[in-house]
């Protein structure tokens, strides 16, 4: 079963807690003035703008520390170039909150191409600059230089991905552990309530923060081997090398036990119902008998991983099997002489915590010091609501369930419904519609595995690749009723769904294909397919373009049945691990033929500690048991074959006319050039802003970074 954790707001309130509750958190040493504070307890310093909304990390974190009876100031977007701005609100008595904000700083301020952005959707008037590149490293320096006994905790999704030594696509290199190179006190990673007012409570109590080093969810330095612990080398879990043989993470826990010279436990009890055999899924492999909670697995260490690729690609392997909070163990790894420490992650929030967060008094609006300037990021989410987090989707190309699990936490309906009439009611500008009701995917809400136990002893990566699991609930009847009542509210004409489907699990459920296409559905549905070609798409543990088809032949029978004109808008990814340039033909004929045209696209994007960044920096896949003679897949890296799989999808502009026709020719394939229909470009090239085919259906299709959109996620410390 999965580990207990304190209730939330279980902890005694900070003494300061008599000074109420602040319009905004200070972001000045008059607004503390006004508050009546001579100082800080906590201060956070973020790369965002700060608007008091849960979509916003700082926000949560500062609202929630708030609710314990800290007194929190934000600084939020300083001057980097010096320590001036970190000194704006005085010394914090107890830390420095350090956040790049709720973007990766490298993914916010660069392309996929490595070229600066001209804009920055999470600052006043959308302008670029105001953050530096690896934010958490140059605050931390600078909080360092303004109060250096100062304790600094890291966290965002900038330093939860960076915990261990990652590959780093900007530099294209393997850089170390984000705390060595901060020189923070302690990181926290993954949705980081928990850790952090634990933190904060033990920190008041004068415990040292070095001392610090049992919370869940956490990374620091520790210089031994702690009394009754156990420690056991990386390549006992999963052996990078030909001696034994390799478990497939998709296995199940008998089949993980067998490979693993162990076994399940299996009990003798039957269940009365149905006089059926009652399986407890204990993973006992031969080398473990020692106790999980006070055992810590040793990974390749920093020098090892960057100088050894297929090490590199084992030390990924392995801390994504060490993942779920009901069986993860402890990791270490050497960073230039010192051992970085990870803590199991984080034990989910239960609805009524979740509740409890998003019911924390939140303005829903951006500091008034903005005086009225346009934040981009918050206008995306300013009528839109969060119901759940978590992913168990697996995509390789995203960090979302590195970074918040896999296990779905929802919100109830009651607090959902609420927050709806708080929009309706509170946020300027609102004239009815609520924008969304999602979270990284749009419905995975309150679903989860069937028994407690099997989620608890669990290490597939996914519980919907390469099919849906047997155990997974995916009843999708909470969520057609939290819809058909959210509608229902007075003063709300429209109910969209704007994060994105996962449309293999939406198919189990015609209900609710229908309802979300006659009732939330803004013209276009965006979903995302990733790509038609099953080599690329195995690598990405995305199903077959089947459940596409499967889905649009729902979506088109309900729009007609509504008598709306609705359209899918697929969306795909170029230059992914594992595709060559055969399977970029392959998917732009298929869109020809579908007679759709890309006005935007996105080709692969490295995020630190995606699975698909493992297989782009070491050419191995990491999904499979790992050898020096093991797959080796295709990665796409020179900018002249990223850019090409790119033009691909954009077959239809004049501007790629030339590059395709080369690429064809060079591949033999000068039959698909001409102006026949089964041809991909015509054999002169189409006048410049034209369409080269009648009747092409045009739609924008875009892959965000990091695999989700930024405005509907509160990265921070969290997310």
């Amino acid at each position: 079963m999965m580990p207990l954790a304190n209730q939330l707001f279980s902890e005694p309130k900070y003494w300061a807690e008599c000074y109420g509750v602040a319009p905004f958190l200070p972001t000045s040493r008059a607004e503390m003035d006004a508050l009546g504070w001579d100082s800080c307890d906590i201060i956070i310093v973020t790369g965002d703008a700060y608007v008091d909304h849960p979509s916003f990390g700082m926000a949560i974190i500062g609202r929630l520390l708030e609710k314990q009876g800290f007194r929190v100031g934000i600084i939020d977007q300083p001057n980097w170039q010096n320590s001036k701005d970190f000194t704006a609100l005085g010394q914090p008595n107890l830390f420095f909150g350090v956040a790049a904000g709720n973007m990766d700083s490298m993914i916010n301020r660069y392309t996929a191409d490595k070229r600066a952005r001209s804009d920055d959707a999470y600052t006043p008037g959308d302008v670029a600059g105001r953050r530096p590149d690896r934010a958490v490293i140059v605050y931390s320096q600078r909080c360092k230089e303004a109060y250096k006994d100062t304790p600094i905790v890291i966290g965002s999704i900038e330093a939860s991905l960076r915990r261990i030594a990652h590959y780093d696509y900007w530099g294209d290199e393997v850089r170390r552990s984000i705390l060595i190179d901060s020189q923070a006190d302690i990181l926290l990673y993954g949705n980081a309530e928990r850790a952090l007012t634990e933190l904060a409570y033990r920190l008041s109590q004068n415990e040292a923060i070095n001392e610090i080093n049992d919370i869940r969810g956490t990374a620091f330095v520790r210089e031994s081997l702690p009394d009754g612990w156990t420690l056991i080398d990386s390549t006992r879990v999963d052996r990078p090398g030909k001696i034994d043989p390799h478990h497939n993470p998709y296995s199940s826990d008998e089949e993980l036990a067998a490979a693993t010279g162990g076994k399940c436990q299996i009990s003798n009890k039957t269940d009365s119902d149905n006089n059926s055999q009652l399986v407890q899924l204990t993973f006992l492999p031969k080398h473990s008998k020692t106790n999980r909670a006070t055992t810590v697995i040793r990974l390749p260490s920093y020098k090892k991983v960057k100088s050894d690729p297929v090490l590199y690609a084992h030390a990924s392997r392995v801390l994504h099997l060490e993942t779920n909070p009901g069986n993860a163990r402890a990791l270490i790894q050497d960073n230039d002489g010192k051992d970085v420490w990870l803590t199991p992650p984080p034990i989910p929030l239960s609805t009524e915590e979740m509740d409890e967060v998003f019911a924390l008094p939140f303005q829903r609006v951006p500091h008034p010091k903005y005086d009225g300037q346009r934040i981009p990021a918050y206008e995306m989410i300013r009528f839109s609501i969060n119901i759940m987090r978590g992913c168990f989707g697996g995509c390789t190309f995203c960090s979302i369930t590195e970074h918040e699990g896999r296990i779905i936490q929802s919100r109830s309906e009651q607090s959902i419904l609420q927050e709806i009439e708080d929009i309706r009611d509170k946020t300027p500008g609102f004239t009815g519609t609520i924008s969304d009701l999602g979270g990284p995917t749009a419905n995975m809400y309150r679903l989860a595995c069937k028994d407690p136990a099997i989620e608890a002893a669990c290490r597939r990566p996914s519980c919907v690749y390469p099919g849906i699991c047997e155990n997974l609930n995916t009843d999708h009847d909470p969520l057609i009723k939290l819809y058909k009542k959210a509608r229902k509210i007075p003063g709300v004409k429209r109910i969209l769904i704007a994060s994105g489907l996962r449309y293999d699990l939406a198919v189990e459920s015609p209900e609710y294909v229908e309802e979300l296409v006659t009732h939330h559905v803004g013209g276009y549905l965006k979903i995302a397919p990733e790509h038609t070609e099953q080599a690329p798409l195995s690598k990405m543990m995305k199903p077959g373009i089947g459940t596409y088809d499967r889905f649009k032949t729902m979506f088109e029978k309900f729009t007609k049945k509504a008598g709306k004109k609705q359209y899918l808008i697929p969306y795909f990814i170029a230059a992914h691990p594992g595709t060559e340039d055969e399977d970029m033909v392959n998917l732009a004929l298929w869109l020809k033929k579908n007679k759709f045209q890309a006005d935007q696209v996105q080709t692969f994007y490295p995020s630190p500690m995606a699975t698909a960044t493992t297989m782009y920096h070491t050419g191995r896949n990491p999904l499979k048991g790992l050898s020096y003679k093991s797959e080796k897949i295709n990665t796409v890296k020179k900018i002249e074959q990223r850019r090409l799989h790119k033009a691909l999808l954009r077959y239809h502009d004049a501007g790629n006319w030339q590059l395709i026709k080369e690429l064809l020719l060079k591949m033999g394939k000068k039959s698909l050039i001409g102006e026949g229909p089964n041809c991909l470009i015509p054999s002169r090239p189409p006048r410049a802003g034209g369409r080269h085919q009648a009747g092409i259906k045009k739609f924008v299709t875009k892959h965000t970074p990091q695999g989700y959109k930024p405005q509907k996620k509160s990265f921070n410390k969290k997310r």
